[in-house]
C-alpha cells in the first residue's frame, strides 16, 4: 500500500510539474514554472524523482523563453542531476536524459555537480539509433523529446535529421494507436526536421493530438514546445 501511495504521489507530482511548465510556456511567467516546487527542499525524494522523469523540460521556459528559473525549482533540478547519475548499465535514453539535464545547467551558467560532473559535456553514444526500425526510432525520440530544441546539435538530433520520413510514419502510427504522448513528442521533433512529407499535414495532426490528448499535461507540454519551435531562437 505504501509503495502504491508513493507511486501515485510521484505520478501526481510529475503531472503538476508538467502543468507548471505548460503554464509558463503559454504565459512567459517564470513564477508559474516553479509553482509546484516552491518551498520544496532540494532533498525531497519525490520531487527529485519527478524532476528526473520530466528531465530537462522542467527548465524549458528558461531554455526557450529566457525565463529565469525560480530558486527552489533550480535547486531541486540541480540536486536531481547530482544525486542520480546514470549507472554503467543504464539504458541509452537514461544516459541521454541525464546529459540533456547537465547541458541545460551549463546553458544557464550553472556548473553540474556530482560523480559525473567532469564528464557532463561529453556526448553519449547514439549508435543504437543507427539501425533502429522506424517504430522504435519514434519511440526513442519521443522519450528524448527534451533534446528537440531549435539549433540543438547532438548525435540524437542528427539521427532524427537523417530520417524525417520515418519519424513522420511513427507520428501517424502513434496517432492511430491513440498514444498521444508519443505522438506529441514525435510531432515536436518533426517541427525541427527538414524533409517532412507535406502530405503528413503536421499542423493539422498536432491540432488533432491537442484535441484528443491535450488534457494530459505531459502531452500539452510537448505541443506547447512544438508551437514555439518555429519561432525559437537557435541555442
Amino acid at each position: 500500500m505504501e509503495q502504491s501511495s508513493t507511486s501515485a504521489l510521484l505520478q501526481g507530482t510529475v503531472l503538476d510539474l508538467a502543468s507548471d511548465v505548460v503554464s509558463a510556456l503559454r504565459s512567459g511567467d517564470h513564477v508559474r514554472a516553479g509553482g509546484t516546487l516552491a518551498g520544496v527542499s532540494a532533498g525531497d525524494g519525490v520531487a527529485r524523482a519527478a524532476v528526473r522523469v520530466l528531465g530537462a523540460d522542467l527548465l524549458l521556459p528558461a531554455t526557450l523563453l529566457g525565463c529565469e528559473p525560480v530558486p527552489d525549482q533550480l535547486a531541486v533540478f540541480q540536486d536531481a542531476v547530482a544525486a542520480h547519475p546514470p549507472r554503467d548499465d543504464a539504458a541509452p535514453t537514461v544516459v541521454w536524459s541525464h546529459w540533456a539535464m547537465t547541458r541545460t545547467l551549463r546553458r544557464l551558467g550553472r556548473a553540474p555537480t556530482g560523480p559525473l560532473a567532469d564528464d557532463a559535456g561529453a556526448e553519449p553514444d547514439a549508435r543504437w539509433l543507427d539501425d533502429a526500425g522506424w517504430q522504435y526510432l519514434t519511440h526513442q525520440l519521443a522519450v528524448l523529446a527534451p533534446l528537440a530544441l531549435p539549433g540543438e546539435e547532438c548525435a540524437v538530433m542528427r539521427a532524427a535529421r537523417r530520417r524525417p520520413v520515418d519519424v513522420a510514419r511513427g507520428f501517424v502510427r502513434a496517432v492511430r494507436r491513440r498514444d498521444w504522448q508519443q505522438a506529441a513528442g514525435a510531432g515536436r521533433w518533426l517541427t525541427l526536421l527538414d524533409g517532412v512529407p507535406a502530405t503528413l499535414g503536421l499542423e493539422a495532426g498536432l491540432d488533432f493530438v491537442r484535441l484528443m490528448g491535450g488534457s494530459d499535461p505531459r502531452v500539452a507540454l510537448q505541443l506547447e514546445a512544438a508551437r514555439l519551435m518555429p519561432a525559437g531562437v537557435p541555442l
